[in-house]
């Protein structure tokens, strides 16, 4: 027994009683704290000390009047509470009891007053000690719910291949990753280009911070000319990017830019932004991932990528520092979907070395030119040749101007070693023996003016190809460009070239992941939240459906579309208003001025032709002077359809000499009067709709 202290069981019944309430009362004017999702006492069940701990602020409230019955507690439970307080509270007790006034143990009675000041004094010694551990959770739970939010504006790069350009906002500062453009296809004709709608960007130019590129692929830099004609801010690559586009900025007298070189495992302060690059495996050196280091949490965004263990340049992507990440925490993963339809792995690029070797053997064997076609950026494959021909003592040549200038650019920073006089001039060509030479060139899509379909057309002025001629195609097409490459791999076996192509050899390994690289990824970073890019929608769906299979959450996975926006924080990941996106047509020097109505008018023109109806009338008497003369371009060849010709001038002079007789004289309403009629009767005749354009003068 502790000195100091009458023990209760040394009180009369009415002290214990007195004592009992009066403690009570003091425990019922502690007022609750209202934090979180605590558990709440009901008011007939003692409150241990740990319940105390988590449910009380020490605040005192106004008495309440009646309070209610609880249990009496025994010794042994007292004991058991007191053994749960929190250490500074037993500390601040003991002090408390020994520098208490000492009081004579001998007697029974003690003071109403005394015994109720003893409770006070202990649960206000409790209160003081639980205050600080309150205050920090709190401070907690507030720093949790004012932690700010991630969108992302998906600008280009959704359901297509190519035009990549994402847009990051966090706070008042925004971000750019890759700023590249879409190739043509059959359906726009005369478009040398499509690139992203920068009118949301132009809107937002004061809060970007800066354009973060992830390699040097024309499809993640191909747009930056165009977007840094209309805002200025810093671009950061890898040396090897910021070269490509720097080359590509000359082009377009864009000498004011600042280029960042920023090399892999670096980082970039872009306002809230910390962009850290992550070294990744692809079909051109110096690529990489990003992950970006905000105030909301980590947001992953592998650009393109594959998992090669053997790569031929650079070392293997860096996977711990993805997996490090994951233990950190990955609020969001953004991942390369191009493959995600294809399962395994993707090839490493040394199968394709092994094939090169069997290829160059068999055109020396047989004494035939190789010529072979791949992506002038894929510096890594342009090296396996050049190896080849070093070994096999054959000259390199190189064809098409946008391989001379990578290759030069490659060469200078040294990512392509090339041997003394191995490379020739391409003019040099006709002083050496066809089975000496090595001939790298552009044109594995069967791009219209590329290198290979010129060769294949005999439309080249320095090379003919032939039946000496080993050609190899050291690509696969880009989806929508099947049918172009086919044709020109039909016009060079014309020709009797023995052609070989991705799916009789494997003279081509993709750059990008297959499924089950995609769920290495999933595995190691293990994000929140996933957000499949870079593909067409099935390529989408197909990586949606990866990461599921890896446990992801369908309601934590988003297929976007562009002008798609979405918000993103640890408590939820919503969809917001779509921004202006769409595609800008790029057609010569113009930029924008190809709209629908013109590609609809082109469509018409390439499908059915031109008539031109051409005429002079007397301004004063309204008489056809000369004319009507019928001009056909695309439609009928005139020589051999003059009956045609002959009754379509009769209804042109026919409709303007009622037009004449009714006093129409509004030239726009003549026109009109002639196309209309004119159509119905080359329709009736030939059952094809020509655009037709009047042109009537007056003298």
């Amino acid at each position: 027994m502790r000195r100091g202290k009458t023990p209760r069981a040394a009180l009369s019944g009415l002290e214990r009683k007195v004592i009992c309430l009066s403690e009570k009362k003091v425990n019922r004017l502690i007022k609750p704290a209202s934090l979180g999702d605590a558990p709440q006492k009901k008011q007939d069940q003692p409150l241990s000390a740990a319940a105390n701990d988590t449910a009380f602020i020490g605040k005192i409230s106004d008495p309440i009047p009646k309070p209610a019955k609880r249990p009496r507690t025994t010794r042994k439970s007292a004991e058991k509470a007191e053994g749960a307080k929190p250490e500074k509270a037993k500390k601040a007790a003991k002090a408390e009891a020994q520098e208490a006034p000492k009081k004579d143990t001998r007697t029974k009675r003690a003071p109403r007053a005394a015994q109720a000041g003893a409770a006070r004094e202990k649960q206000s010694a409790k209160a003081q000690a639980e205050r600080p551990a309150a205050q920090a959770r709190g401070s907690r739970r507030r720093s949790a719910k004012q932690k700010p939010s991630v969108k992302v504006y998906f600008l280009g790069g959704l359901n297509e291949i190519g035009k990549n350009f994402t847009l990051f906002e966090c706070g008042d500062d925004m971000i750019i990753v890759d700023c590249g453009l879409a190739f043509p296809d059959e359906e726009l004709p005369g478009v040398d280009a499509v690139i992203p709608d920068f009118t949301f960007v132009e809107k937002n130019m004061d809060r970007i911070r800066g354009i973060v590129i992830t390699h040097g692929h024309e499809d993640h830099i191909g747009s930056l000319p165009y977007l840094l004609k209309k805002i200025r801010v810093p671009v950061y690559g890898t040396a090897l990017t910021i070269a490509l586009i720097e080359n590509k900025l000359k082009e377009h007298n864009l000498g004011h830019v600042r280029l960042q070189v920023t090399p892999a495992g670096s980082h970039i302060q872009l306002g809230c932004f910390d962009v850290e690059l992550i070294h990744v495996n692809h079909s051109i050196s110096d690529a990489v991932g990003l992950a970006l280091h905000t105030p909301a949490g980590v947001i992953v965004h592998t650009g393109d990528f594959k998992i090669d263990f053997t790569p031929t340049q650079g070392g293997m992507i860096d996977l711990a520092r993805f997996a490090k990440l994951g233990e950190e925490g990955v609020l969001m993963l953004m991942a390369d979907s191009t493959n995600a339809e294809r399962p395994g792995y993707t090839q490493t690029e040394q199968k394709v070395n092994a094939t090169f070797e069997s290829m160059f053997a068999r055109a020396e064997a047989n004494h035939k030119r190789l010529i072979i076609a791949t992506f002038a950026s894929n510096i890594s494959r342009v090296q396996q040749i050049i190896n080849c021909a070093a070994q096999y003592g054959r000259k390199v040549a190189l064809s098409g101007r946008s391989m001379v200038n990578v290759m030069s650019i490659a060469s200078e920073l040294g990512y392509l070693d090339v041997p003394d006089g191995l490379l020739i001039d391409l003019n040099m060509i006709s002083r050496y023996q066809k089975d000496q030479i090595v001939l790298i060139t552009t044109g594995s899509q069967g791009e219209p003016m590329s290198a290979l379909t010129r060769m294949a057309f005999d439309d080249h002025r320095q090379v003919a190809v032939g039946e000496d001629d080993m050609i190899i195609i050291s690509a696969r097409p880009i989806p929508g460009n099947e049918k172009t490459v086919g044709t020109v791999v039909d016009e060079l076996l014309k020709r009797g070239c023995d052609v070989v192509y991705e799916s009789m050899y494997e003279v081509h390994v993709s750059g990008h992941a297959c499924q089950e690289e995609l769920k290495i990824i999933q595995a190691l970073t293990k994000p929140k939240y996933f957000i499949p890019v870079h593909g067409e929608q099935k390529h989408l769906r197909k990586h949606a459906g990866v990461a599921m299979s890896m446990g992801m959450p369908p309601e934590n996975i988003f297929i976007g579309d562009i002008g798609n926006a979405v918000e993103i924080n640890e408590a939820y990941m919503k969809q917001l208003p779509d921004v202006p996106a769409g595609a800008v047509m790029v057609d010569g020097l113009g930029v924008g001025d190809v709209g629908s109505i013109v590609l609809r008018d082109r469509k018409h023109l390439a499908e059915d032709g031109l008539i031109i109806a051409v005429c002079t009338i007397d301004s004063a008497s309204g008489e056809v002077v000369s004319g009507p003369d019928i001009v056909s371009r695309g439609f009928v060849y005139v020589r051999e359809s003059e009956a045609l010709m002959d009754e379509a001038r009769r209804l042109v002079s026919r409709t303007i000499s009622q037009c004449m007789e009714e006093n129409v004289r509004e030239w726009s309403a003549i026109k009109i009067r002639v196309r209309d009629s004119l159509s119905r009767l080359l329709y009736s005749r030939t059952k094809r709709s020509p655009m037709i354009l009047p042109i009537i003068m007056e003298v």
